[in-house]
């Protein structure tokens, strides 16, 4: 199907009424948390806090027109309007600035629409073509800072931090201004900066992924020897750029980097898309509606309960046999099916090629995957499959027989990267090519139909969300993904449980199930201490975007031999505190709750296995909440990361985090107001892991850590005596504030 018809292809997104519509000079919009003003002399926006008379950031838009930006301050005039708008988020006033006047250059325009009752606004920019030429289009800018001082949160800058959301799972990353070094922050999807000095924060996130990504460029330098945001843009583009960076994507031949390039004829219209920007003094707040209003617009599968199981790829990674999985799933099913554990997950191993997936490797699997998966269902197991739905090895019957199934590089031939683990090279399928979707279609009915699969992990979706030449003529990266997304939500039905591992965020918001939220977590501290700040940073997204899935917990003593990626760094056991460090991050992300050992050597460590029964960790992990990570943006520098997480169980009972990523001991002291508890109220404090009182931490007011550990968590359960544990009662807005000793 064209993309027009399932996608709104170059048509605004947003079709809204026009009520009481008046031209004007200068417009104002506001609401009780934002305004929005457009300046007279060059049609620039302004966005402030309300009661402010500084902008927290004056912008132009722009485009990338047949290979050349224009920016709307090059034009000689701008008209405005002002009207009222409804749409599914809601009501409010909108301003709508076109730019003419440019010879021979299409019209510029830009919506900004400011809500009633929420909290943000939101800009959506298109170009459209009213000359006599077909032209083509690159980028669409709805964010071009003007001025000096760029993101006006309060001095001084050196205060400042950036949340960068990231391409894929593994690559989110917090920047601090005051390291002084010029650096660009590039994001993709969102970016947050925050003052630690002010309280004062900006927020920038993409509402739509319809045919683009959003890309975000933060240039930080150095103005009079102080650290400085010297630039800053917002684009809607194509993929090559995102995918570039990736390292494994460095030193590709330039033709095979297709630079997206939309053609756009006399009369047609471009969107770029949707874009959500909001200022305030909690930033916790603004995340929590930005995850709202995705879960709204997208219609989020987000209502499921949580998946609790077995994954193989931490346990024995590509050494996966008939033998060790039957070993373990036997083993899951008497001793942990009974305490929730019922999901049962196959992962990379058990296909002899990438894009294979039905050609199972004879000498692993000798009975083959349907026998094995009628066994794993027999002993009352929900089978999960792994697969990568768009890559394909070169060395697959398929890459030698239709060359025509494949992506296509600006010379017309297949493009290709290096993507399976033995270093072998994968090309990238297309399934807007009739017979290759028809391809892509019998591989899933297969696993559902004949395996029984109740859950597949999707992977490596970032490595194929390519641009290129594709059997449908100008399908972006984004619009190809999406129908390969919905074709396989189309086989496997509603109850298949669909998880996205390396993929874009926002894309397969709507289709899938679950996300990945983070990197590989390994059998190592040095993994966990990298993947915990996806796993904390993206707690928002939870039953937003998707249930997330922050990998597996790692508990076993024994690294797998086969572990990918162990340096010599990475390769110290785990210790046991450092092993529950690993399960705590996973029961408080909220989400997937899966075991990443093998369980017959696990079974030999009893204090280990004694976490997976845990009874506490069952009931945050069934409860199904995220965690608050308070010190998101506000934690001590000499914590190196963000390191206290706070989970509002019921209305008695509340669960604190408070980990030590250091190799030297911590001291810690919160207020109980600053937990958002109630002062004055009598309080029992429990350690989860030690099953002993620690009410001597508490000391009037505020509870007070000593000397906590390294490579350790606390797992702290708190209860009002006065309250008695009822329904679970969701905290949306939880307090960020920690004071460190």
């Amino acid at each position: 199907m064209h993309g027009s018809q399932l996608y709104g292809k170059y048509l605004p997104i947003l079709l809204t009424p026009v009520i009481c519509m008046t031209s004007v000079a200068q417009d104002l919009i506001r609401n009780q948390s934002l305004s929005v003003a457009v300046r007279q002399e060059d049609g620039a926006y302004e966005v402030r806090a309300t009661r402010s008379h500084t902008p927290v950031v004056r912008a132009s838009i722009g485009a990338l027109i047949n290979h050349h930006w224009t920016n709307s301050r090059q034009y000689p005039s701008h008209h405005t309007v002002r009207s009222t708008f409804h749409n599914l988020l809601g009501k409010g006033q909108q301003v709508t600035v076109t730019f003419t006047g440019l010879p021979n250059r299409p019209t510029l325009a830009y919506t900004l629409r400011v809500y009633d009752n929420l909290p943000f606004g939101e800009i959506e920019v298109e170009v459209h073509n009213n000359t006599h030429r077909k032209i083509t289009v690159q980028a669409v800018r709805s964010l071009d800072t003007v001025g000096h001082h760029v993101l006006n949160l309060g001095d001084p800058e050196s205060s400042e931090r950036v949340l960068s959301d990231g391409f894929s799972e593994s690559d989110v990353s917090i920047y601090d201004l005051e390291r002084g070094t010029a650096v660009t922050g590039r994001a993709i999807g969102s970016q947050l900066l925050y003052n630690r000095n002010t309280g004062k924060s900006v927020f920038f996130g993409a509402l739509t992924s319809n045919l683009f990504v959003t890309f975000l460029r933060l240039q930080v330098g150095t103005v009079q020897g102080r650290p400085s945001v010297t630039s800053f843009s917002i684009d809607s583009t194509g993929t090559t750029e995102a995918r570039s960076m990736a390292p494994w994507f460095r030193g590709l031949p330039k033709e095979e980097q297709v630079e997206l390039s939309l053609p756009l004829a006399p009369g047609e219209t471009l969107s770029a898309e949707r874009l959500m920007f909001s200022v305030g003094l909690d930033y916790h707040a603004q995340l929590a509606e930005y995850g709202l209003a995705v879960r709204q617009l997208h219609h989020a599968r987000v209502s499921g309960p949580n998946l609790m199981g077995w994954w193989s790829w931490n346990a024995h990674y590509l050494n996966i046999n008939e033998s060790n999985i039957l070993a373990n799933a036997q083993w899951l099913s008497e001793h942990l099916k009974s305490s929730g554990y019922n999901f049962f997950h196959i992962d990379e191993g058990y296909a002899s090629l990438r894009g294979e997936y039905l050609n199972v490797n004879s000498e692993k699997f000798p009975n083959g995957m349907r026998s094995l998966s009628h066994e794993i269902s027999r002993i009352g197991l929900n089978l999960g499959i792994w697969v990568a739905p768009l890559e394909v090895s070169e060395r697959a019957p398929i890459a030698r027989y239709h060359q025509d199934w494949f992506v296509r590089d600006n010379r017309r031939h297949p493009i290709w990267f290096y993507g399976s683990r033995d270093g072998e090279r994968c090309y990238v399928l297309d399934v807007t090519q009739p017979e290759a979707r028809k391809y892509l279609e019998n591989t899933f009915q297969t696993l559902v139909k004949d395996w029984g699969a109740k859950y597949i992990k999707l992977d490596f979706m970032d490595l194929t969300a390519v641009e290129g030449y594709y059997y449908r003529p100008q399908t972006t990266a984004m619009e190809a993904q999406r129908i390969a997304l919905q074709t396989i939500r189309n086989v496997v039905g509603e109850d298949v449980l669909l998880d996205k591992d390396g993929s874009p965020m926002l894309n397969p918001v709507g289709i899938v199930d679950e996300g990945r939220i983070s990197g590989d977590t390994k059998h190592s501290f040095r993994a966990w201490k990298e993947s915990a700040l996806g796993l904390v940073a993206r707690y928002y997204m939870h039953r937003n975007f998707f249930v997330n899935d922050p990998d597996a917990f790692t508990l076993q003593r024994e690294i797998p031999p086969t572990q990918i990626g162990a340096s010599s760094s990475q390769a110290k056991p785990l210790t046991l505190n450092e092993a529950q460090m690993s399960i705590t991050l996973a029961a408080l992300s909220g989400g997937m709750f899966e075991i990443g050992d093998d369980l017959p050597t696990l079974a030999t460590d009893p204090k280990r296995l004694a976490l997976v029964t845990n009874p506490d960790l069952l009931q945050i992990a069934k409860n199904g909440k995220a965690a608050t990570p308070l010190d998101l943006l506000d934690y001590s520098s000499e914590d190196l990361q963000p390191s206290v997480s706070f989970l509002r169980e019921d209305s008695g009972q509340s669960v604190l985090a408070v980990f030590n990523w250091t190799d030297s001991p911590r001291s810690h002291a919160f207020a109980l107001s600053s937990l958002g508890l109630t002062e004055g109220h009598s309080y029992s404090v429990y350690d989860v892991f030690n099953h002993d009182s620690l009410d001597s931490m508490l000391t009037g007011n505020f509870l007070v850590i000593n000397d906590q550990a390294p490579h350790s968590v606390k797992l702290i359960k708190i209860t009002d005596r006065a309250h008695s544990s009822g329904s679970p009662a969701i905290i949306l807005n939880a307090p960020h504030s920690t004071n460190g000793l």
